[in-house]
């Protein structure tokens, strides 16, 4: 009898875990960073001239930041040239 109660158990375990699972996948660009691929190679004055979302990190050479996941805030990355590396959500 348990055994018959184990095997009737584990089908709906597993349909529990299936589904937890989203049936879409988040948004990649929620801040905005794939319009802004044209900053990548300027130089970092041309961001004065510019309004970004709340949040939104400029990323200067060696400076700390935050590792949290964050999907929605828009990171310009500086190279140590003063150029600008990457612009991208996270």
């Amino acid at each position: 009898m348990k055994r018959i109660a184990l095997a009737l158990a584990a089908p709906l375990a597993l349909a529990a875990c299936l589904a937890d699972e989203p049936d879409t996948m988040p948004d990649e660009d929620q801040c905005g960073a794939a319009a802004l691929q044209s900053l990548v190679g300027q130089p970092q004055a041309v961001l004065d001239a510019m309004t970004f979302p709340e949040g939104t990190r400029i990323i200067q050479p060696g400076m700390p930041v935050t590792m949290d996941y964050r999907p929605d805030r828009l990171n310009i990355q500086i190279g140590e040239d003063g150029l600008i590396e990457s612009v991208h959500c996270v």
